[in-house]
């Protein structure tokens, strides 16, 4: 076996739920110290501030925000992304902040007898092997597709990460703009993500998620999208969307914003805007598929919030 190849994880890992260490701890994957973290009031749980805006500490459970009334009514993109993903069950265990910092779910990664360059290895095997479900904007060597549905919802809100050493970071001051083949994200060795804050909903916005699945349940999404809106007179004010499943890291799809601000919410504007969607993609040879899938799903889901 090449050193590529019989690489593994052996840097401490930070365990919360451990729903993804687990597992990879099975496979032979990761196998160097762990670190358990212990839930202080500043790491777990929601809070509010006096504008409205929201707080949201990076042990707080999936399911404890898919079923907050507060944030499904300030924050529905991100409620029902954390409705969508995974299953009750690890809804239940898994945090915020473990699903932001998950370690990529390419099958070349998690298979120990397999090198990659996450693994430091010297090339990504997906891109001349089985890559299906990987990336249609190939924006790097790796071409994993990012696995965290909450960065891509987080992402469509512009939210901001606050760690034990920095404070104010974007999503893609968290996770890269997809040009390092080796790092999930560019989280400092023993950096711990703390919590995540929200601005202050618009005044009389609305958004939705949507994913596209191979399967019924239990599935990482083929393709994801989140929409925020702002229409009055029939007239998109502000639009932020963000896709996920298409690329190394989650995406925000400015053409598609761009051609929707200050535009009716007919049914033409909104086809032509979908169109944009795969603006800058660069398919795989077997991922051309998630591009049709990326302009139905923005399609379908701005109608539904225009109509």
């Amino acid at each position: 076996m090449s050193a590529a190849a019989a690489a593994t994880i052996t840097a401490p890992e930070f365990r919360a739920a451990g729903t993804d260490l687990s597992e990879r701890r099975r496979s032979g994957v990761s196998r160097g110290p762990i670190v358990d973290l212990a839930a202080t009031p500043d790491t777990i749980g929601i809070t509010w501030a006096a504008d409205g805006a929201a707080r949201i500490g990076a042990l707080t459970s999936i399911a404890a925000i898919a079923s907050d009334a507060r944030i499904a009514q300030a924050y529905p993109g991100i409620a029902a992304a954390a409705q969508g993903l995974a299953t009750p069950q690890i809804r239940q265990l898994a945090t915020l902040g473990g699903n932001l910092a998950q370690r990529s779910r390419c099958w070349y990664f998690r298979n120990p007898q397999i090198g990659c360059l996450k693994k430091g290895g010297t090339d990504c095997p997906a891109r001349t092997g089985n890559h299906l479900y990987h990336v249609a904007f190939d924006l790097g060597p790796c071409v994993a597709p990012h696995p965290s549905t909450m960065a891509m919802a987080l992402l469509a809100y512009d939210a901001r990460i606050t760690t034990d050493r920095r404070s104010g970071l974007s999503i893609t001051d968290l996770l890269g703009d997809g040009s390092n083949g080796t790092a999930d994200n560019l989280l400092g060795s023993g950096e711990r993500i703390q919590r995540i804050e929200l601005a202050a909903p618009l005044a009389g916005e609305r958004a939705l998620y949507k994913r596209a699945i191979s399967r019924t349940h239990a599935e990482w999404p083929l393709v994801e999208v989140c929409v925020r809106a702002v229409i009055s007179g029939g007239t998109f004010e502000q639009v932020d969307i963000a896709a996920g499943g298409i690329a190394p890291v989650p995406l925000r799809l400015a053409a598609c914003e761009a051609a929707l601000k200050g535009k009716p919410t007919d049914a033409e504007t909104v086809a032509r805007a979908a169109e944009l969607a795969t603006s800058g993609a660069k398919p795989l040879p077997m991922t051309g598929y998630k591009l049709d899938l990326l302009k139905g799903l923005v399609r379908d889901v701005v109608e539904r919030l225009a109509g």
